[in-house]
């Protein structure tokens, strides 16, 4: 007996009116492969590859091997990798690309090896992800190499990286320790020696008697006292008379006295004077002014260093190596006598610093760098004497001789050191000059005489540029600043 209504049977059994739904053509669905990270060759790239003009690589295509059965869906992108070469029925899925045979646990006969390719943290180590259940001790495997110099942020830059050692994130690592002793020493050298504004002090600008006193006096004295010898002599031959000679003789060995004590003493005369110069007061100092100032000092742009005892933070150093030479030895400079003592090393740098005067509490930026006159009495802090008995008990010595390539033959030497360090108390002598609100000491434009000093029997020297006094009386003169 018919129906007019129509009715069909679900496939659990069940009947339902109405006619059975017309099965709908399911929507194709495109599926895409993961590409492997490129590390950087464009030549992997594909597509990018095409529109510079570049070949790109089609030799290494992915191809799938023959499978005996298709593999399960146990994870949320379980079969989203290619598998190259057999597998066995119960291989687990994964998502990374292995390539040669797999055993029946899954893993492949070849030795398990961490490449670098595929996308990397901020560390630059490439990410580890797990794609649905996996067999113990298995990681993922990515084909390609990642060159070790790849920055973190992966960007393809031109030229050369970095030089030297990495950290872990791909930046240069910075290796702290002391450098070799040979290549630092040279390098101070040689910076200090090329720096425009570190001002190289000669020996020619040291202030002595020898070099104060008049050249033309000095000839014109000797010439008298040789005009008078020989009048002395010829009138004592001629009428047996001495009263001239003995005259000569006399005044010859006072002014020979007079030099000798000037050459002894005229340095310590002209420290005296620099002792009793009174000090200024730099609130009521003018522009142009020369005054005298005593406070601490501290550093400029350009700290200095010493030579031999390596004392940093220094404004002014001076390191110099006498030699004595005797009978059949070599001198130590063109000039350098017989049986005296010879200057064959000089090294003395001063360069601008500030001085904080005592007296107002100013600070006072010193211009004694750039190439500055400097007339510097600084004691020596260190004194070495050296022979050929005990030149071996001293390998600091020895060693800094090999870097300043000075020859160390069986010669009396004395190396004398000495610097005024940041934080010292120093008396200095020069010309106020004030350029908008900073006050500065400069060198005179010409030289400060210091004047007859009649009870001492000292004459006059005079004083070029600024002057530097320190006396090494303690080590606890040095201000922590």
């Amino acid at each position: 007996m018919g129906s007019r209504y129509t009715s069909h049977q679900l496939s659990n059994g069940l009947f339902v009116s109405g006619r059975p739904e017309q099965p709908k053509e399911r929507t194709p669905t495109m599926s895409s492969t993961a590409m492997p990270y490129t590390g950087g060759d464009i030549k992997k790239s594909g597509e990018l590859g095409k529109m510079f003009d570049i070949p790109t690589d089609g030799s290494k295509s992915r191809k799938s091997g023959p499978l005996t059965s298709a593999p399960s869906r146990t994870g949320s992108f379980g079969g989203a990798g290619s598998q190259s070469g057999s597998m066995m029925p119960n291989a687990a899925p994964r998502g990374g690309y292995t390539s040669g045979p797999l055993s029946s646990g899954g893993l492949p006969t070849g030795s398990l090896k961490k490449s670098n390719s595929g996308p990397l943290n901020k560390h630059g180590e490439p990410l580890k992800k797990s794609s649905g259940p996996q067999s113990g001790g298995v990681t993922r495997q990515n084909s390609g190499s990642i060159p070790p110099v790849l920055p973190a942020t992966g960007l393809i830059t031109s030229g050369p990286i970095s030089s030297g050692p990495l950290n872990s994130s791909g930046a240069p690592r910075k290796v702290s320790g002391s450098l070799d002793s040979t290549g630092s020493v040279q390098k101070h050298g040689s910076s200090i020696a090329h720096n425009p504004a570190v001002t190289t002090i000669s020996q020619d600008d040291d202030c002595s008697f020898t070099r104060n006193f008049p050249k033309p006096i000095l000839w014109l004295v000797i010439l008298i006292f040789l005009m008078g010898f020989i009048a002395g002599g010829f009138i004592l031959g001629a009428v047996h008379n001495a009263i001239l000679l003995i005259v000569v003789v006399i005044l010859f060995s006072a002014v020979a006295a007079i030099f000798i004590w000037n050459i002894c003493w005229g340095e310590r005369a002209i420290i005296n004077f620099i002792a009793n110069y009174p000090d200024t007061d730099l609130r009521t100092a003018k522009t142009g002014q020369y005054v005298k100032i005593s406070g601490v000092v501290t550093c400029g742009n350009v700290p200095l260093e010493s030579s031999f005892q390596r004392v940093p933070r220094c404004v002014y150093t001076s390191t110099r190596l006498y030699e004595y030479r005797g009978c059949g030895s070599k001198p130590a400079n063109p000039t350098h006598r017989h049986f005296t003592w010879g200057l064959r090393s000089s090294e003395r740098h001063v360069v601008d610093f500030y001085i904080s005067d005592f007296q107002s509490g100013l600070r006072a930026l010193v211009k004694s760098g750039n190439g500055a006159r400097v007339t510097p009495f600084v004691d020596d802090s260190f004194v070495i004497d050296v022979n050929p008995e005990n030149k071996d008990s001293s390998p600091e010595f020895m060693r800094w001789l090999g870097h300043k390539n000075l020859s160390s033959d069986d010669r009396l030497m004395s190396l004398k050191e000495g610097y005024i360090r940041e934080g010292s108390t120093v008396s200095m002598m020069g010309v106020v000059q004030r350029d908008e609100n900073v006050l500065m000491i400069v060198p005179p434009p010409e030289p400060l005489a210091t004047g007859w000093q009649w009870t001492r029997c000292i004459f006059p020297a005079s004083l070029d540029g600024i002057v530097l006094r320190w006396e090494d009386s303690s080590i606890g003169d040095v201000i922590p600043v």
